[in-house]
């Protein structure tokens, strides 16, 4: 190959890369128009539903509807605020992911036994308040990472709250978090639980978006955790998978690539 054939491709290359970098930054503009719809285009109807249905009720008694009537017609406007809401939060979810995929990651060593037990401190004053009793197994031995400790906590947030949420109705709940070092292949971070489980014929969607698979009037949520748990993983050149018996617990893996370990 000549030195002018060799420049040629070089050329063709470079093009081809700033080529690709203008249809990354397109994309990247009509995300941020998506955004913006999302935050004020669609949470303005939103607003509405939820300001003018007590003025709704209001009306409709200051009109003299009585009886099985009036309750219908607020047993009604009960169900369409709670469906406007829930709407809301499932924007707030969406908004969530996008900001998981779109944020720089701020990379440095974090210690992952401090994280837990930061997001653990706040889950166990929440317990608290509740009434519940929880008993708390944390490695002692957890590593660090080198990754984004925002996005790490959020994930540890995710998955901790999720444990916490699915043993309600046990006493005492059993909640614990292991770590395991591969010789040179990575980790794998535990969080495992005795809580209401699932079903594994019903896993393949669990981590998708707006994935349920216990009804919201059995445990609040509107399926985004573990959708971002997986887009934070996958942003640390991870990978997550759960495994869970129906009525008997649940554990939820993320393994981390090797090069997101500090040196053994």
């Amino acid at each position: 190959m000549t030195e002018e054939n060799s420049e040629s491709q070089l050329t063709q290359l470079r093009a081809q890369l700033a080529a690709r970098e203008c249809e990354l930054a397109a994309l990247h503009a009509a995300q941020d128009e998506f955004l913006r719809a999302v935050s004020h285009d669609l949470r303005a109807p939103l607003r509405h539903i939820t300001s003018y249905g007590p003025l709704v009720a209001e009306l409709l008694h200051d009109a003299g509807l009585q009886g099985e009537a009036l309750q219908e017609a607020q047993e009604f406007l009960a169900t369409m605020d709670q469906s406007a809401r829930r709407m809301g939060r499932m924007l707030d979810g969406l908004l969530a992911l996008s900001r998981i995929a779109r944020a720089p990651l701020q990379c440095q060593p974090v210690a992952l036994a401090a994280l837990v037990h930061e997001v653990q401190t706040a889950l166990v004053a929440q317990a608290q308040t509740q009434g519940r009793a929880v008993q708390w197994h944390i490695a002692v031995d957890l590593p660090s990472l080198w990754g984004d400790a925002a996005l790490l906590r959020q994930l540890l947030a995710e998955l901790l709250g999720n444990a916490l949420k699915f043993t309600r109705g046990r006493e005492p709940a059993h909640i614990a978090v292991t770590a395991e070092r591969h010789s040179d292949t990575g980790l794998t971070l535990r969080v495992q639980d005795n809580g209401a489980g699932f079903n594994p014929a019903q896993s393949a969607g669990l981590f998708g978006v707006f994935q349920r698979l216990h009804r919201e009037s059995e445990f609040d949520g509107v399926g985004t955790g573990l959708a971002a748990v997986r887009a934070i993983a996958q942003r640390h050149g991870g990978e997550v998978s759960a495994t869970a018996v129906l009525g008997v617990g649940c554990t939820v893996s993320v393994r981390f690539a090797a090069d997101h370990l500090p040196p053994a």
